[in-house]
């Protein structure tokens, strides 16, 4: 697919743009603010389709055409968004068949949004009627920059367990299997339990049953509802882009914050820009940690490609038990920490802070404090540093060290009746991804089947399930001269969540010189003592070297003086195994032994804890972005001759300030 940019300059600036929500009046006021705040785009038309069509066929775009108009003649862009997020009421009346059917078999109601079912034919024509209208009307407006597809696909209706869904379950497990359904039978095991299937019309959603449901059923129908609901972004992306062939389009992601619905690996390649929205969670002390984690990780779908945080918070959100406020300098390090991760635009949730509704106490741009806030004086704030960081668009990372991320892997390692239920994918990558946050080390985001060259080390933590061309990629880059280190439970199944036979773990035993017999996971709070210090969690396993050398052995415990950690040397290059979890200082100093002897450093040497060092690389510039996480600020070394951008000062002493709890944004030539 050719990528079509999006044309703005700078660092974009916005948010979610809700006029209808308000009396006219008051749009007048929205645009002298917004110039104020330094506003460039806002995202508009997202819950509008009962205000666009308010009867099947019948169109009113007066109030869409005032808002664009609007937003032009004060020189602010559109995102322009299909309301495809929340069909009408009317709709519903019509076809009430299109609504969504939970595994317990209750029709839930409409009355929020999000509340249709992903493989419903009426959907389906009514979102393309409405998004090929909206397509053809504004194609040339000067206003639109860039459409913006539905709205947070699969947030409420992931899945859909209606016969409509059964039917439209069926033709995808075809499309993978082919008409006998003899291929299924064999990839999902139906000899167990007597699961046979003699037909397809017998072949159902995995909807509530009596005991636990086959495995790989269920995996086959977390891709099947991922991919469902790609058809339909794909669906309303064509449209647009018949009627505005020039026109990029995006849709916004939710990497993280306890979303795994939808596989964004086979999502990010059909959009011209990579956008995610991103709340923090009031109970993770250490926030800023996910910011980075899900930055990397968007900017890896990206291809390593610029990209837009469509949602942020400015405050609190509306939806967790309990909803804290940022602290001082929370709403700066935060934007500035995505941008640093390769951001290209920064957008809230929302604008103006909505007086009624189901999101009445989420924070916005403007509060219902009104001007005389911190909030709006920080939103301000950051639109000046915006501003000052306009040079940086367009620049990319640059990592060494890649982290192997799959989907399939996570659905599969958390289905019911695994030897531990402890194990949950996101805990187990951030439990490695940390220490290499807190070291100031580079880190991309890859697929198991990945082109993996341009790495010397690659983490594997969490890869329970693997097919063999990815577990023949990651054995060929430690082969070639590359650093893998494997977590415990990894390469233990096949693409059909299948054991593969002979000892774990699995896939991975020849490249990794071990074989383990039997699992000894370990119970809530137990622990297990190392030989080399430290304690391990989680998991335990009787590992016998098969070529590996013993780095660590368990202490005590059941498995005492049996292989914790092993190093064994395969090809030009190593593969480390960590056969259970070491307690975090354990594991950072593993990991520091593990990336300096591929060769992998941090960003920038002499960073103090708790300073954050990222790099962006442009073609005439590097920009080192420093952000305080102490509240103490820091003196940073950095090149003579760069500046700081975001005061516009020269360094030519070779050092920079960090204000406490502040940033700094050091440009350094290219060559200096």
């Amino acid at each position: 697919m050719t990528r079509r940019e999006l044309g703005l300059p700078g660092i974009v600036y916005g948010g979610d743009y809700n006029p209808e929500q308000w009396p006219q009046e008051v749009w007048a006021e929205d645009m002298r603010l917004m110039a104020e705040a330094g506003v460039t785009m806002v995202s508009v038309n997202i819950f509008s389709w009962a205000l666009l069509e308010p009867a099947e066929g019948t169109y009113d775009f007066s109030h869409l055409d005032r808002v664009l108009d609007l937003l032009h003649a004060h020189g602010i862009a559109a995102d322009l968004a299909t309301p495809t997020a929340a069909p009408p009421a009317w709709f519903f009346r019509a076809h009430p068949e299109a609504l969504p059917v939970d595994r317990d078999g209750r029709v839930l109601s409409y009355g929020s949004r999000q509340t249709f079912c992903p493989s419903s034919p009426a959907y389906r024509e009514a979102a393309l009627r409405i998004a090929r209208a909206l397509g053809q009307r504004y194609a040339d407006h000067p206003a639109v920059a860039l459409w913006h597809v539905h709205n947070e696909y699969g947030c409420h209706n992931a899945e859909c367990f209606c016969d409509t869904s059964a039917a439209a379950f069926r033709d995808w497990l075809r499309d993978r299997y082919g008409d006998d359904p003899a291929a299924l039978n064999e990839a999902w095991g139906t000899a167990f339990w007597s699961q046979w299937y003699y037909d397809w019309d017998e072949v159902l959603p995995p909807r509530a049953t009596g005991a636990v449901p086959n495995p790989a059923h269920r995996l086959d129908w977390r891709r099947f509802s991922s991919d469902a609901l790609l058809s339909l972004c794909r669906a309303e992306r064509q449209v647009l882009a018949e009627a505005a062939p020039s026109v990029p389009a995006t849709t916004n992601f939710m990497v993280m914050y306890n979303f795994d619905a939808l596989d964004y690996w086979r999502w990010a390649p059909e959009l011209d820009v990579v956008s995610n929205d991103h709340y923090l969670r009031s109970t993770d002390p250490e926030s800023e940690i996910d910011i980075a984690m899900s930055g990397d990780l968007v900017r890896s779908l990206a291809g390593g490609r610029p990209w837009l945080l469509m949602e942020h918070s400015t405050g609190a959100v509306n939806w967790q038990p309990v909803n804290r406020a940022k602290t001082a300098g929370e709403l700066r390090r935060n934007a500035l920490a995505h941008v640093a991760r390769g951001a290209d635009g920064i957008a809230y949730f929302q604008w103006r802070a909505a007086k009624a509704g189901a999101e009445q106490w989420h924070s916005a741009m403007l509060p219902h404090a009104g001007t005389d806030s911190a909030v709006w004086r920080d939103v301000v704030a950051l639109g000046a540093d915006l501003r000052a960081l306009a040079e940086v668009q367009g620049s990319t990372g640059t990592a060494e060290t890649a982290v192997v991320w799959d989907w399939d892997a996570k659905w599969a390692l958390e289905l019911p009746s695994q030897p531990s239920e402890l194990l949950r994918h996101l805990e187990l990558v951030r439990s490695w991804y940390e220490p290499l946050w807190r070291a100031g080390v580079a880190v991309d985001f890859v697929r198991p089947d990945a082109d993996l060259s341009a790495y010397r080390l690659v983490l594997a933590p969490s890869l329970y399930l693997v097919d063999d061309a990815g577990a023949a990629n990651l054995t060929s880059f430690a082969r070639q001269g590359g650093t893998l280190a494997v977590g415990f439970h990894s390469g233990a199944v096949d693409e059909n969540c299948q054991v593969r036979l002979g000892g774990y773990p699995g896939a991975f035993r020849e490249v990794l010189g071990v074989r383990t017999d039997e699992l000894f996971p370990l119970l809530p709070g137990e622990s297990v003592g190392l030989d080399t210090g430290g304690t391990g969690s989680l998991w335990s396993e009787r590992v016998r070297p098969a070529g590996a050398k013993v780095v660590s052995s368990f202490a005590d415990g059941p498995l005492k003086g049996v292989p914790a950690v092993t190093r064994h040397g395969c090809g030009e290059g190593t593969a480390w195994y960590l056969a259970t979890l070491p307690d975090p200082d354990t594991l950072a100093r593993l990991l520091d032994r593990v990336r300096a002897e591929a060769g992998v450093r941090p960003v920038l040497e002499d960073v103090p804890p708790g300073v954050e060092a990222v790099r962006r690389r442009g073609p005439a510039a590097d920009f080192l972005f420093l952000i305080d996480h102490t509240g103490r600020g820091a003196t940073v070394p950095v090149p003579a001759g760069s500046t700081e951008l975001l005061t516009a000062t020269p360094l030519p002493d070779g050092s920079v300030l960090v204000p406490p709890g502040g940033a700094a944004v050091v440009r350094r030539p290219t060559g200096v």
